[in-house]
């Protein structure tokens, strides 16, 4: 959530910032604002809203200056309002932009108060601007001030600030928040996220916890989180800097959903051969680290954390092992057992997900066997804190409501169950040759549902007007089922709940109405039976069904009962396949809405506060 873009070069840096700040729309904001320096004068234009308001608001009088910062809000501390939109500015002298929530800020804001600072918004960040500018005048060196004030902070933050009587540089520093450096000509950029900058270069230093770092137009110096002089490497980013287009369609989610049959072959590519797992690709120590696994544990959000129920089912029933999910907001907060010789598995489209970076700290110190990160992005904090690390390769997911992360998470997963039974002597050549023949069959049964998108439109037109709707699955479909509702209510605002087919009778049942749309997902697989006479009790109480079943099920459509006919899909790839149509749904539920799609209100893509 929220973006920082700064910039300082020979150039005017507005365009800069503004492009960065629009490729940063994604993330999810409320307000914007950018604050220039230029001949000893900060000047700042902030309002609510989108970027785009922010150009309006600027119009032909537009600040301009060599050295700036901008931000995109998500408003956590206060309102959004404008007076609580970034940059804050303190004493007219000083500008910053921060990511994060400082803990504790209430007492730093009375002591500040106490010495005469004024406070105009209700936000953390401004309590932090009057530390920095405080400690500026005793200092004298930006550098040095907010070195000295944020290693003294509690919680999470992304900063980067100015000081108009310092206009050679700008200082940014990080914990527990993403920060990037990116590296030009005679100028360099700050960003909190790679995309932002890909207009400019692509060449990039990735900050460590804890690194304050002085960004000049001629190089940088960072410090370690002991204050020790430190060179962080330069990476060369392979995104593609038209990855984040819409290349045509009406939306990100959508363009998004048509890319998954490219995106979950290129997550498998290098991970299996014709015919084997390559568990060398999970790094050097993988193949010494999974024949000592014993237990695994998964700790991810949201979508992640739907992706790891599914994978329970496939590390129990192919792999042996028992698997505990857990949701990485509370996993650190009840004092977890851990088993001997468990592996911890960490989800997230990012790695750079607060609470799981922080639950996968907590389990470095817990005494786990291994940590595994599964991240679509190869430069993220979890990336490098993990031992072994398996790669989506999803690229740039824009639209908030995942689909091709999730989709490709499935596909890495499945390839970590196939790796860990292989080593356990559980997989047989035949079993695992058959096993990645139905992965490499995936994209093509992927397409196979995108066919139906008419289909799922016009099924679409009867659901808009619905002000609730229930999800059904059994076993490995009963995730699936909670990311379909997930999604339904993520980006058209319908109450949605995911239910175990099964668990009918225990209260959901008492909602069934005819106004109650119920989905169910009904694979030909061993509980076929089973879900058929779950949802006969549906259909006698009055609620209309609609049923995603493979054509071998034997389900018809009649009075009352809509039949999606889904192309048969293979048990173990099956979970994936049947995704796919209920992400279509919800899409275009969304758009006869006439909801923000790909920018949901009040949600943002990448969570990097509790």
């Amino acid at each position: 959530m929220c973006g920082i873009v700064g910039a300082i070069a020979e150039r005017d840096v507005t365009p800069i910032l503004i492009e960065g700040l629009r490729r940063l729309e994604y993330r999810g904001y409320d307000s914007a604002g950018v604050a220039l320096v230029d001949q000893g004068q900060i000047n700042r234009v902030r309002c609510v809203g989108k970027v785009q308001a922010l150009v309006e608001r600027m119009g032909d009088q537009a600040p301009r200056g060599p050295l700036g910062i901008a931000h995109t809000r998500w408003a956590t501390h206060g309102a959004p309002a404008e007076h609580n939109a970034h940059p804050m500015v303190s004493q007219g002298r000083l500008a910053l932009v921060h990511n994060g929530i400082i803990e504790g800020h209430e007492a730093l804001k009375a002591e500040l108060t106490a010495e005469g600072y004024g406070f105009d918004s209700e936000t953390d960040t401004e309590v932090l601007s009057h530390a920095i500018h405080r400690a500026l005048a005793a200092r004298g060196s930006l550098f040095d001030a907010v070195e000295s004030v944020v290693h003294g902070l509690d919680g999470a933050y992304a900063i980067a600030a100015v000081d108009q009587q310092q206009p050679d540089a700008l200082v940014v520093a990080r914990r527990g928040t993403p920060l990037v450096i990116g590296i030009g000509i005679g100028e360099h950029f700050v960003a909190s996220d790679v995309a932002a900058l890909l207009a400019v270069t692509r060449r990039f230093v990735f900050l460590e916890e804890g690194d304050v770092a002085r960004v000049t137009r001629s190089g940088i110096d960072v410090r370690d989180l002991h204050g020790k002089p430190v060179v962080r490497p330069v990476t060369e980013s392979a995104l593609d800097p038209d990855a984040t287009s819409k290349a045509g369609y009406r939306h990100y989610m959508q363009k998004e959903i048509f890319e998954q049959p490219r995106v979950v072959t290129d997550t498998w590519h290098g991970l299996v051969s014709e015919s084997r797992v390559l568990t060398a690709a999970m790094g050097p120590d993988a193949e010494a680290i999974l024949p000592q696994v014993k237990s695994v544990t998964i700790v991810a959000c949201g979508t992640s954390f739907h992706a790891g129920l599914v994978a329970r089912y496939w590390l129990e029933s192919i792999a042996g092992v028992p698997c505990n999910v857990e949701l990485a907001s509370e996993y650190r907060y009840r004092k977890p057992v851990v088993s001997d010789d468990s592996l911890f598995v960490t989800i997230s489209q990012s790695g750079e997900t607060l609470d799981t970076l922080a639950a996968l700290r907590f389990a470095r110190e817990a005494g786990y066997l291994a940590t595994l990160g599964i991240v679509n992005v190869p430069e993220s904090s979890m990336v490098r804190e993990t031992d072994l690390s398996l790669m989506t390769a999803a690229g740039p997911e824009i639209g908030v409501a995942s689909t091709k992360a999730f989709t490709t998470q499935l596909v890495a997963l499945l390839i970590f169950t196939l790796m860990l039974a292989k080593s356990r002597g559980r997989l047989s050549d035949e079993a695992e040759s058959t096993a990645v023949h139905q992965l490499r069959s995936l994209a093509a049964a992927i397409e196979n549902c995108l066919l139906i998108d008419d289909t799922l439109l016009a099924i679409a037109e009867r659901f808009a007007d619905k002000h609730h709707a229930l999800f059904l699955g059994r076993g490995v479909m009963f995730p699936i089922a909670l990311e379909g509702a997930l999604k339904l209510k993520e980006i058209s605002y319908i109450h949605a709940e995911g239910y175990a087919a099964g668990e009918l009778k225990h209260g959901p049942l008492a909602l069934v109405d005819e106004d109650m749309p119920v989905i169910a997902v009904a694979p030909n697989d061993e509980l076929l039976g089973k879900l058929k006479s779950n949802l006969q009790e549906v259909r006698a109480r009055g609620g209309q069904l609609i049923v995603f079943a493979d054509k071998q099920a034997g389900f018809e459509s009649e009075e009352g009962v809509t039949v999606v006919d889904m192309p048969h899909a293979d048990d173990l790839i099956a979970p994936i396949v049947y995704t796919v149509p209920l992400q279509l749904l919800s899409y275009h539920v969304a758009v006869l809405r006439g909801t923000d799609v790909d920018q949901p209100r009040n949600l943002a893509k990448s969570v990097t506060v509790e």
